[in-house]
């Protein structure tokens, strides 16, 4: 009997051009491990129809002959079939309102579900990931939304040569312009009134390391929270230094109660019992790369209410927010999530309103939900180095034996969501939210 998988076209967002599995790749299946692999056909991908087929797959409309089937980010509930095994991005692991009708209509036809998000080690480090690139394109756009910023107080900037990551033909060429600028910021230094120039990343994970390696293009030094607070009252500064600060979770927080000192396990098992204690350094930032996880349980790092304190005391020092977490009205609470196609925007606090572009009063955010997809043939690269070694044992997995006798790797089993459409133990917790 034949093993078959299937790579389903992207059809969310339209301009998700990623793929789970790179051609490369397949051909590597289709030779070595004697897989079946059928591409359902898509004009917007960033891999080809033609580059499928050259590397031994075969291209359909659909994908009914596939009992596993391979995605990206969520499926529409017409497109499931009865008892498949489907791996996606599905985010429902947190109750996602919005995609509890999905995971419904899969627990009704007894579908298998396995999460990518949830493909961890033993140290429960995840194993696949986008979010590396999600770093990466979302620090390039955030400097390119500064550059604009910039020009619209007044400033004709390095940054103006910068493209937003979508436009560069590759990652490298991204890299290029940005080590540029970098070259001419520290031969020419930085205009005075914007000194000194800062830098501020929350989270130190996947997104934020992919981050900071744009950011290290350019001449950094780093400093500590700490310094930070009292970098603007040292007399002699270099004028071509841009400063890195990399904020913790005992940056970011601290216990209601005085008396007690800040832990890191006691935050993630009683976060009511910590605030933000982050306001005291966004007064330094001339930027702000948000990288950390949030869930609703977690203080916001910035809240309507303090911007609009900031903004009365007249233009402050920080220009942009770079949301890569993008989470709806989460840790940074005017979070507003964008489109490609329209990624940047100016909120004003004292309206509480949005403007879609770069000008206006107010803080300019960058809030693209699928940053990945700006650098569809690197992402989808980095993230099929990693997968294609689970392809095989998934697709000749029997799903019909019991949860506890399954024979997956055991980094896909932490993942496997649904089990011929029951929730498995781990994520029995999901009822609540059906």
């Amino acid at each position: 009997m034949s093993i078959v998988v299937g790579i389903r076209h992207e059809d969310k967002y339209a301009m998700e051009r990623r793929v789970p599995i790179i051609p490369k790749h397949v051909e590597w299946l289709v030779k070595h491990h004697n897989i079946d692999v059928v591409i359902q056909t898509s004009g917007k991908r960033v891999f080809k129809d033609e580059e499928f087929i050259k590397a031994g797959a075969k291209v359909a409309k659909d994908l009914k002959r596939c009992p596993v089937i391979f995605g990206v980010k969520e499926i529409p509930v017409s497109a499931f079939e009865q008892g498949k095994t489907y791996i996606f991005f599905s985010h429902v692991i947190k109750g996602q309102k919005y995609n509890m009708p999905m995971l419904k209509k899969m627990m009704e036809l007894k579908c298998n579900l396995i999460d990518y998000e949830k493909v961890v080690d033993e140290q429960n480090k995840r194993l696949i990931f986008f979010g590396k690139y999600a770093g990466l394109a979302g620090m390039i756009n955030s400097l390119w939304a500064l550059g604009l910023r910039l020009k619209y107080y007044g400033y004709e900037s390095k940054l103006l040569k910068m493209k937003q990551a979508l436009h560069y033909h590759s990652l490298a060429e991204a890299k290029d312009d940005i080590s540029a600028i970098g070259r001419l910021i520290a031969e020419n230094g930085i205009p005075h009134e914007l000194r000194p120039f800062v830098i501020g990343f929350t989270g130190y994970g996947n997104v934020s390391q992919g981050a900071q390696e744009i950011c290290g293009l350019l001449p950094v030094k780093e400093i500590s929270p700490e310094k930070l607070l009292t970098l603007k009252n040292r007399k002699k500064l270099p004028d071509n230094i841009v400063y890195k600060v990399i904020f913790k979770e005992e940056h970011i927080v601290e216990p209601i109660d005085p008396s007690k000192e800040f832990d890191l396990q006691d935050y993630y098992t009683n976060p009511y019992k910590y605030k933000s204690a982050f306001e005291k350094y966004v007064q330094h930032l001339s930027i702000l790369i948000n990288c950390m996880y949030w869930d609703e349980r977690y203080p916001r790092i910035i809240t309507k209410e303090y911007l609009k304190k900031m903004y009365a005391k007249g233009r402050p020092k920080l220009n942009v927010i770079g949301d890569i977490s993008c989470d709806l009205e989460g840790s940074v609470e005017c979070t507003k999530p964008t489109k490609i196609e329209d990624p940047i925007y100016v909120y004003n606090p004292f309206t509480d309103k949005i403007t879609m572009g770069y000008k206006g009063e107010g803080i300019l955010e960058m809030a693209v939900d699928i940053l990945p997809s700006e650098l569809p043939r690197d992402s989808s690269n980095g993230f099929s180095d990693v997968l294609v070694n689970f392809v095989k044992p998934i697709a000749i997995a029997d799903f019909a034996m019991p949860y506890e006798e399954l024979d997956l790797p055991k980094a896909i089993k932490k993942a496997l969501i649904l089990h011929n459409g029951e929730l498995t133990p781990p994520y029995k917790y999901i009822e609540q939210f059906l």
